[in-house]
């Protein structure tokens, strides 16, 4: 897994270790335990949870069951200064809603697209408990485990805006629909 770190001057330095804590409970190893806070601990994390390979969380202050007390996501400088709400991880559960509009809750890991298995993640980046982004399980075309698609909520209103599609398997957007 590859990740950034920064000293707030908008100069960041890339770095890549294995993963060796589950951070959301799904089983995964999905984060590199560190000292991110500098208080001499290895009880901090950068986790990957879009499972592209990249650190998008940073935990701080990390439990036995692998969840942090604290996390936050990158700004785009490597310095991961933005808070996020972690709901699910603090015994709450994410509300979100099918295409047809019937809400539910649960999550992370959901069967959004109703194809028998729970391997679509639901994502809530504003961290007002409603899903608003939800990744689509179903790996890369080399077999590896990822996403093929993604639905948006752009607007907060609770309904998905935008489905974005891996048509190849290299992790990147190929096509976007307005729903």
């Amino acid at each position: 897994m590859e990740y950034c770190f920064g000293a707030g001057d908008g100069i960041a330095s890339m770095w890549t270790g294995s993963p060796d804590i589950d951070s959301d409970g799904d089983g995964t190893l999905d984060a590199i335990g560190l000292d991110f806070d500098g208080d001499g601990l290895r009880d901090d994390a950068l986790a990957d949870l879009d499972g592209d390979g990249i650190a998008d969380h940073a935990l701080l202050d990390v439990d036995d069951d692998g969840s942090g007390e604290s996390w936050f996501t990158d700004d785009g400088s490597g310095t991961w200064s933005v808070p996020v709400d972690r709901v699910s991880r603090a015994g709450g559960q994410l509300r979100w809603f099918g295409l047809d509009g019937t809400e539910h809750t649960g999550g992370p890991l959901i069967d959004f697209d109703l194809d028998g298995s729970s391997d679509d993640r639901v994502l809530d980046a504003d961290a007002d408990g409603l899903a608003d982004r939800v990744l689509i399980g179903g790996g890369s075309a080399d077999g590896a485990p990822g996403y093929t698609a993604a639905y948006v909520d752009t607007d907060g209103d609770g309904h998905w805006d935008v489905k974005l599609i891996d048509g190849d398997g290299d992790g990147s957007a190929d096509d976007a629909t307005a729903l």
